[in-house]
């Protein structure tokens, strides 16, 4: 057990300081940005966007917010407006797709992907579904009850404190990010040792075999379905290391994971903003299970094409 313990603490240390890497600049950075002009000029720059997806102006600044920030952020923007519910109900699942972007899609493209295409293939999502809502739903005109939820802002006046407010917040960040990373490494070496990884891949290998996958990368789509895409992406890093996930598996993985990761809490979060949350969830798992699908056809057609070619030219 103690070198279990010993073990699963340097993976720890390994995973946390290439997640930490990403996550401390970029969250000074955004966090700073928060406070000068750069964001409320993107809000003006989307505020014509926003009427083609039939969102008003100010749906600008918990979308904004929520994509720099986090959901928490969003969340505080939405319950600053009379939103109705449809359009509460767009914005969230915009924002299911695409929160957090600048740190979760960093640290998923450290797993081998192009950022761009991570980010890209999120606000893609998160634009697509809320103009079908938009065109499909007649109804949501009430405007929205928000319960007992409330949005807090830091009023800060130097740059020194915008400063240090950003460091204080990015090592927070690091932090929690460790207090999470941590015992997961111990969890996952003790499942390792025990051979419960193996069985647990054997349960969810159907799943795994459907979107286009090998077993061995079922721990991972676990982890990220129910704790987080930034978490994943830390087993994602092991796991390709220790269990010989294939660069393709992983991509295949993230791909999943970047359309549909914490399911529960990014749920659960939205349920003081009075919208149906099943829908919510639903859309999210079943467009991550088409895309995944898709691209891992395409990429084994293409796979097919090339060694046929090979195999011709021999």
């Amino acid at each position: 057990m103690r070198q279990i313990i010993l073990r699963g603490l340097r993976e720890g240390v390994n995973v946390s300081w290439t997640l930490g890497k990403i996550v401390f600049p970029v969250t000074i950075l955004v966090t700073i940005l928060r406070y000068t002009p750069v964001l409320p000029w993107i809000m003006d720059f989307l505020t014509p966007l926003m009427k083609l997806i039939g969102l008003p102006g100010e749906a600008a600044m918990p979308l904004v917010l929520g994509n720099a920030l986090n959901l928490y952020a969003g969340i505080g923007a939405i319950v600053s407006f009379d939103f109705t519910v449809k359009e509460v109900f767009i914005l969230a699942m915009m924002l299911s797709f695409s929160h957090n972007l600048f740190i979760e899609s960093s640290v998923a493209a450290k797993v081998g992907v192009n950022w761009w295409f991570i980010s890209g293939l999120r606000l893609t999502l998160a634009f697509v579904s809320a103009f079908i809502i938009n065109l499909v739903w007649p109804g949501g005109s009430e405007l929205a009850q928000y319960g007992f939820i409330g949005g807090s802002e830091v009023e800060l006046t130097t740059w020194t404190a915008i400063f240090l407010h950003g460091l204080k917040t990015a090592i927070i960040a690091v932090l929690q990010l460790s207090a999470v990373i941590f015992p997961l490494m111990i969890f996952m070496q003790f499942m390792r040792d025990a051979g419960w990884l193996d069985s647990l891949s054997r349960v969810f290998a159907p799943f795994t075999r459907f979107l286009g996958m090998k077993e061995n990368t079922s721990f991972t789509l676990v982890t990220g379905l129910t704790i987080g895409l930034a978490f994943g992406a830390g087993v994602m890093i092991q796991a390709v290391q220790e269990d010989g996930v294939s660069r393709r598996d992983m991509v295949l993985a993230l791909i999943f994971l970047v359309t549909c990761h914490a399911v529960i809490e990014d749920t659960v979060i939205f349920i003081p903003l009075g919208i149906p949350v099943w829908p919510l969830l639903l859309i999210r798992f079943i467009m991550a299970v088409i895309i995944t699908i898709g691209v891992a056809y395409v990429w084994k057609k293409a796979d097919n094409r090339r060694r046929r070619r090979i195999e011709y030219e021999y």
